[in-house]
């Protein structure tokens, strides 16, 4: 009695991290992507300032393009983003 048959998996659930660790990975990583990101794309296209970069016109959606693919891959194929896996966040 009690036991279970041969033919049943069992399922290991792994706990959550915690959501603060969850949430600072997230926020942090569209800050990263968005700098960094937005700093080499004002570079390629000559739109740098002494302040940074100041984006205008196709190259300005360019960022949001490269967050979504750096989500993604992230999620999706590598198993977790740069600040997930700094954070132990995934």
């Amino acid at each position: 009695m009690g036991e279970e048959p041969d033919n049943v998996e069992r399922s290991a659930t792994v706990p959550a991290k915690p959501f603060w660790r969850r949430s600072l990975a997230g926020v942090l990583d569209f800050i990263t992507v968005f700098f960094v990101g937005g700093y080499a794309i004002g570079a390629a296209t000559g739109q740098t300032t002494k302040d940074g970069f100041n984006l205008t016109g196709a190259p300005a959606l360019l960022p949001f393009a490269l967050i979504l693919a750096y989500f993604y891959l992230g999620w999706k194929v590598l198993g977790g983003t740069l600040w997930q896996r700094i954070l132990g966040a995934r």
